[in-house]
């Protein structure tokens, strides 16, 4: 992936609806969402939600179909995957990575592999 690929995406991400709405694609999955489920979902007016979806659409994170009348709106997850893979390459230079946190105790809970950050 590309650096202004990246930059643009997020870009796009860096916005707290444009965030949300991208998170409720990915949990849809590939059946996606019509903008008349997410605005209720996510208690959203269809004029601004037109507008984040087309900058999302416009960063490659979501992909639009046509179904008869209805859009369908989902997550591009190999994008996705394109984005997470390029900003985790190289990941702590080859070493296990940092012990995560137990949030609840604060103690470190377990090594993560590089493969698996």
């Amino acid at each position: 992936m590309e650096e202004n690929t990246v930059v643009t995406s997020l870009a796009a991400l860096a916005q707290p609806l444009r965030l949300r709405i991208f998170r409720a694609l990915v949990v849809a999955g590939p059946q996606g969402l019509t903008p008349g489920d997410l605005a209720v979902a996510l208690d959203a007016a269809a004029t601004t939600l037109s507008f984040h979806l087309k900058e999302l659409t416009h960063a490659g994170l979501v992909t639009q179909e046509r179904d008869g009348r209805h859009l369908i709106y989902r997550a591009a997850f190999e994008h996705m995957d394109g984005l997470l893979g390029y900003l985790t390459e190289h990941c702590c230079q080859g070493q296990p990575c940092a012990p995560t946190v137990d949030p609840s105790s604060g103690k470190p809970a377990r090594k993560r592999a590089c493969s698996t950050c």
